[in-house]
């Protein structure tokens, strides 16, 4: 399944990397699974998408948890939480 991933602000800078267009492989089925499987590469990788961190994720432009679903051609958005003052 080829989907699009988008990286904003500061994960966008870490991974020096604004969108790529991907293959997933079998068995890549959620948004969940496909930070997991983003983190694998390793390295900046491992760091920016860790588990434990921070992270708000969108899904065709709506904001998402973990375990939505991922669809052929779909767009999968990683930015920081956005903070007001």
């Amino acid at each position: 399944m080829k989907i699009q991933l988008r990286y904003f602000a500061s994960v966008r800078e870490a991974l020096d990397l604004a969108n790529e267009s991907v293959e997933l492989p079998d068995g890549i089925a959620t948004v969940g699974d496909v930070r997991a499987w983003l983190r694998v590469r390793g390295g900046v990788w491992a760091d920016t998408l860790a588990e434990g961190r921070a992270l708000r994720m969108a899904c065709n432009h709506v904001m998402t948890d973990p375990g939505t679903r991922v669809t052929e051609g779909c767009e999968v958005a990683f930015f920081p939480p956005v903070t007001g003052g």
